[in-house]
């Protein structure tokens, strides 16, 4: 029985320290395939739901990291699959949409890190009868390839979100990944930089070029010495939260334009009213004044602070 119980306890600890590092949630939506006369047009789901299995085995069963996490620590996302278009039996054209929240130091609040829609005409193969393949070194299909880009995006800044600049080796895993995967695949539609402004190659270029180091520390910044400490000290938390939008905005300034910058903000705007509204007038009218620079359409979401276009200092 000792012995028994002995083997037992190894095993629990060998599945806590061995757990992998997401908990993905994953949706395929086939709903257009359904609604539209395609060549390849099909009435048996079985793929689809193949399909979403596949992908969360991809995700929660595979280990992306070389560092020790806990059931309790694995990180949230969602991934969900729009499928467009079926171009063949195993070919399809789709929209990513890819969402990751983190949690709030000592509260029930979980703040948004990284919500993107993929809109780079995704295109993939998928045979039921064959496992999802990926080696880091080789290009072995756009799917595995686009999905595991984002999830070392999403892994660079949840890290960065908790120690200045400790999401760099993530971000250097996803920029390995899309450089194989532009020279590898048969289209670099997506992953080359003059495929458009938001091709992967620019997201993971933004985190991964010094020249934009900042971005690293407005993400220490605003989560760790920021929303975590909000429940301890709000005008503190408020400062630094203030502070790495500046820091946002003197990237912006640097360089218009960068998808890092605008990807965050167009996430954050309306976190950063439910913060700034109990704030004095001099803090929102600074915040107003980030967003009016780096987004004008955004500030319409801060109608009820009363400061318009015509009293901002600009």
């Amino acid at each position: 029985m000792r012995k028994v119980c002995a083997i037992l306890f190894m095993l629990m600890v060998f599945v806590v320290l061995n757990a992998q590092e997401f908990n993905a949630t994953i949706s395929v939506n086939y709903q257009k395939l359904m609604n539209s006369n395609q060549s390849f047009e099909s009435t048996d789901t079985k793929v689809f739901e193949l399909m979403k299995q596949s992908l969360e085995d991809f995700v929660n069963g595979r280990k992306w990291t070389n560092l020790q996490i806990e059931d309790v620590e694995k990180i949230p996302i969602t991934i969900g699959v729009n499928l467009n278009k079926r171009t063949s039996a195993t070919a399809y054209e789709a929209q990513l949409n890819i969402q990751m929240r983190r949690p709030v130091y000592n509260s029930s609040y979980s703040s948004g890190l990284f919500n993107y829609v993929e809109t780079n005409g995704f295109s993939f193969t998928y045979n039921e009868n064959q496992p999802l393949e990926f080696d880091p070194n080789s290009y072995s299909s756009n799917l595995t390839s686009t999905v595991a880009y984002y999830l070392y995006i999403m892994l660079g800044i949840y890290f960065d979100s908790y120690s200045l600049g400790g999401g760099m080796p993530f971000f250097e895993q996803a920029a390995a990944i899309a450089q194989v995967a532009s020279t590898g695949s048969s289209s670099s539609v997506g992953w080359d930089a003059g495929s458009n402004a938001k091709a992967r190659y620019w997201l993971v270029e933004n985190h991964t070029n010094s020249a934009y180091n900042t971005l690293h520390a407005v993400y220490y910044n605003y989560y760790r010495l920021g929303l975590d400490r909000m429940t301890v000290n709000q005008d503190d938390a408020r400062a630094k939260i203030l502070q790495a939008m500046e820091m946002l905005n003197q990237l912006n300034s640097q360089k218009r334009n960068l998808l890092a910058v605008s990807t965050f903000l167009e996430m954050k705007v309306d976190e950063l009213v439910l913060i700034f509204t109990p704030a004095p007038q001099v803090e929102k009218q600074r915040i107003y004044d980030v967003i009016y620079s780096i987004a004008p359409v955004q500030t319409n979401k801060l109608k009820e602070w009363g400061i318009t276009k015509a009293s901002n200092k600009r």
